[in-house]
């Protein structure tokens, strides 16, 4: 008899395909689980799968008396309240590295997108103002790569290929992180003087109660009138208020977005805005980024039900 795994969160059928090959799936959908499952059906679960950012905390644990792992599809597991799992002794897996190569390219099409103001640059062609030869201020040439200070807030797995792929665009590349890395950019050791030095902030640092709103009104108003910020990890890592306004009173000239605070909603004052390039959280949505994450999936369940512990087990140290 195949192992009971609940989907937790909502997940398309297509994601959870290799899964069912493997495992009886207790899909909920992202409703309730009590509202789909009985209380005897939901007693015996052992295992879960969830979006590392679906709030998951000690009272959404103890529905399952018998739970004794958490795995996360993807590399964030923000939303698992990771102390209330380690006092019930439920293991907590995740797909380190697994989508890191795509995450780090989309941040990169994002700054691209923004600083040479491709969206605006679209609509001049598609508009005919190209062809009948109007003016356009959003037209007027911008900085260029080469010479360009890139500042990445976050080096790691995803931080590291931000900086190496800014590097072959001939940038000048430093870093701000909680401790000193042995990597070939500049390192500093605030935010704030990180900030001063770049004109693009990538943020690719990892959620949780110390970044969140880490990139305030003080950090954007430091990037400058000239200064871009691209968000590809958590959008609780920026004070959304405080970008829109910063935006709005040109204290920043631009910003690309694929995460947000409250997802699916992207604010309507930044989708008005012609000085933004937004993303529906698709870094990681790659082909070969899903068959890696799947593989992180399938050793972290298989390993857990043969009672061994999780190869790719959340890191909290």
């Amino acid at each position: 008899m195949a192992d009971k795994v609940l989907i937790y969160s909502r997940f398309p059928k297509t994601m959870l395909a290799r899964f069912a090959e493997r495992f009886e799936l207790l899909d909920t959908g992202g409703k309730p689980a009590r509202e789909l499952f009985s209380s005897d059906e939901l007693g015996g679960i052992r295992a879960m799968l969830t979006a590392g950012g679906t709030p998951l905390d000690a009272e959404a644990m103890d529905l399952f008396p018998k739970l004794g792992a958490i795995v996360c599809y993807g590399t964030g597991y923000d939303g698992i309240d990771l102390k209330a799992a380690a006092a019930r002794n439920i293991a907590v897996g995740h797909s380190p590295g697994a989508n890191a190569a795509s995450v780090a390219d989309i941040a990169m099409t994002l700054m691209l997108a923004t600083t040479r103001r491709i969206l605006a640059a679209d609509h001049y062609v598609r508009s005919g103002d190209w062809a009948s030869s109007k003016q356009s201020p959003m037209m007027r040439p911008q900085a260029g790569m080469p010479g360009r200070r890139i500042g990445v807030y976050g080096i790691g797995e995803i931080g590291r290929k931000i900086a190496a792929r800014c590097a072959a665009f001939e940038s000048e590349v430093g870093y701000f992180s909680r401790s000193q890395h042995n990597v070939p950019y500049q390192y500093f050791a605030t935010l704030e003087a990180l900030a001063d030095w770049c004109s693009v902030l990538m943020i690719a640092v990892r959620a949780g109660p110390e970044t969140q709103h880490a990139v305030n009104a003080g950090i954007l108003k430091r990037l400058g009138a000239d200064g871009y910020v691209v968000n590809i990890s958590r959008g609780s890592v920026i004070d959304e208020r405080a970008l829109v306004a910063a935006l709005i009173d040109k204290s920043i000239a631009g910003a690309g977005l694929d995460v947000y605070e409250t997802e699916p909603h992207a604010p309507d004052a930044l989708t008005a805005l012609p000085n933004v390039v937004l993303a529906p959280h698709i870094g990681g949505h790659t082909l070969e980024s899903h068959v890696a994450m799947q593989n992180c999936v399938l050793a972290n369940l298989s390993a857990f039900f043969q009672a061994k512990p999780l190869p790719h087990a959340v890191k909290t140290a």
